[in-house]
């Protein structure tokens, strides 16, 4: 089985991840953090290598599902190939970094891709409000994340609803995680538990 954890940065998606991957015995996967050969070019002239970037982790992510495919264990994924392409490749499209060709061409091979493996079991989606996101990642204070402008964040946001609304063909849970404080509360993360029960089980939850 396969699950995925969807959201913008700071909505809580590495934590929720282990606790559930702790909670029903499956295994966490996440983003591989090799690096990619593409990131320095990228950064000194982003429009002449954001198809160059994009494609090398659209590789590496649909690697990633083949693994997950051959698997005999329950896996819950941190961040989907998906949101690679509908979230960020999409922005970077937007932004005026990736050109209609090169953008056309991007989604062609995703889609041919997609011919070859299986939508998740349940994608999560943590849906969280810009100052939530803001809070939390100032919160966790990883140098690189302090400079994100709030639009960056916002374009995100907007394109994670429209992906999760229009573009995803498979089956979403969404948790509002505003009021959650599902990484201390008991309650905030049976919650959750309870919806993935009744999701993925038929079980009903318990008041």
């Amino acid at each position: 089985m396969h699950i995925v954890v969807a959201g913008n940065m700071g909505s809580g998606k590495t934590t929720l991840t282990n606790m559930l991957a702790s909670h029903y015995g499956w295994t966490p996967q996440f983003e591989a953090v090799d690096y990619n050969p593409y990131l320095d070019d990228y950064y000194g002239d982003i429009p002449r290598w954001a198809f160059n970037l994009e494609v090398y982790f659209l590789k590496q992510r649909f690697r990633d599902l083949l693994e997950i495919a051959q698997s005999d264990n329950d896996i819950i994924q941190d961040r989907s190939i998906f949101e690679g392409v509908y979230v960020f490749a999409a922005n970077n499209y937007a932004m005026g970094n990736l050109s209609e060709r090169d953008f056309e061409t991007y989604m062609e091979l995703f889609e041919s891709m997609m011919t070859a493996v299986r939508y998740p079991k349940l994608m999560i989606y943590l849906r969280a409000s810009v100052p939530h996101l803001v809070q939390n990642i100032q919160k966790r204070g990883r140098d690189y994340e302090q400079a994100i402008q709030l639009e960056y964040l916002t374009n995100l946001n907007n394109r994670y609803e429209d992906f999760i609304l229009n573009k995803y063909k498979g089956e979403v849970l969404i948790v509002e995680v505003d009021e959650l404080d599902f990484e201390h509360n008991p309650r905030d993360f049976a919650s959750i538990t309870d919806r993935i029960d009744v999701n993925l089980f038929g079980l009903f939850s318990q008041e």
